[in-house]
């Protein structure tokens, strides 16, 4: 499985620059990509007034990822803001997964960020969601989620954990740790992407990586850049590793 982090800057509520954006730095990419991560909300910024930068379903961000996912043969993931219209409209923080053939699954943001005021604008979801594709099983998560590792626990049911992020650098040293005791306490492949520049808010420096179940690197993006890096998930290394050494079978209940 071979997998590219996009870690982009992200211009101010503008979903057609941003796309605009990220599909030149898809165009650089490998031909053989899997899959392609981009960061959370990279469609508008990480913003906390959804009614003015929310899509409408159907959204024209998702539409694009489809376009995308099809003309490269590989999935596509990233989370962008909706409005969602259950006879009233509510917002999601939602993490789409779009496959080549144009199906989607997606995971709502759980853990909003109360710091920032997320609670008041979004509604969190309240289900983990794992999705498999050419064979290896992923969980979808989102920025905050990082913090809570029994929502992160590995009941034997993914082999890599996705994180889309807008991260600020003020905590970049928490988003670099917890990636990594995310992979080693859940024996997985993990990959956080982040993005880069600045919001009205915060500054972002990135930091994204892929790293394996050992805790170690298998892909970083330089800090400060708009860059990409790709990295090979080995399977067989994974597997021969939880046989050899279960610490899965032995997690609390």
């Amino acid at each position: 499985m071979t997998i590219s982090l996009i870690q982009m800057d992200i211009t101010w509520a503008d979903p057609a620059a941003n796309r605009a954006r990220a599909e030149t730095a898809i165009e650089s990419l490998p031909t053989d990509v899997d899959l392609i991560v981009l960061p959370e909300m990279f469609s508008t910024g990480f913003a906390m007034q959804p009614q003015s930068i929310a899509e409408a379903e159907p959204s024209a961000t998702l539409a694009w990822m489809r376009t995308m996912a099809s003309q490269r043969s590989c999935a596509v993931a990233a989370s962008v803001a909706v409005a969602v219209n259950d006879g009233t409209t509510t917002y999601r923080n939602r993490f789409f997964f779009v496959k080549p053939d144009g199906s989607v699954t997606h995971y709502d943001k759980h853990h909003l960020f109360t710091y920032g005021g997320e609670p008041q604008s979004y509604t969190a979801g309240d289900e983990r969601v794992v999705v498999e594709w050419r064979g290896v099983r992923f969980i979808l998560f989102v920025c905050y989620d990082l913090r809570f590792p029994v929502w992160s626990r590995n009941r034997e049911d993914y082999d890599c954990a996705l994180y889309v992020g807008n991260w600020p650098t003020s905590r970049i040293g928490a988003w670099t740790a917890l990636l990594r005791a995310r992979a080693i306490e859940n024996q997985c492949f993990v990959v956080g992407v982040n993005r880069v520049g600045t919001d009205p808010a915060c500054r972002y420096c990135g930091a994204s990586l892929a790293i394996d179940p050992y805790g170690h690197d298998l892909a970083a993006c330089a800090i400060d850049e708009e860059c990409s890096a790709t990295a090979v998930l080995d399977m067989d290394v994974l597997r021969a590793f939880r046989t050899k050494f279960p610490v899965l079978k032995d997690r609390d209940v």
